[in-house]
């Protein structure tokens, strides 16, 4: 099972990241725990300074930005 996090506070953009992500697993037909951390310390545990990032089996793979769901898959994938 894939674990997907998102960081961010819960601006529109978190929000879109999480629709894309989610839309991605699906896509890829994926088994996944999709979490929302809106913690600033544990924002920062992983080292993101800018959100919204994308945390995929605990490795940091986005920040920042909002990619297509595409663009996801392939991180997922």
């Amino acid at each position: 099972m894939k674990k997907i996090q998102i960081l961010g506070t819960g601006c529109a953009k978190c929000q879109k990241l999480a629709d894309n992500a989610k839309q991605a697993a699906e896509n890829l037909g994926l088994d996944y725990d999709m979490e929302k951390v809106t913690d600033l310390n544990q924002i920062m545990g992983f080292g993101v300074m800018t959100t919204p990032g994308l945390v995929v089996d605990g490795k940091v793979v986005i920040t920042g930005k909002v990619p297509s769901p595409a663009d996801i898959e392939k991180l997922l994938g």
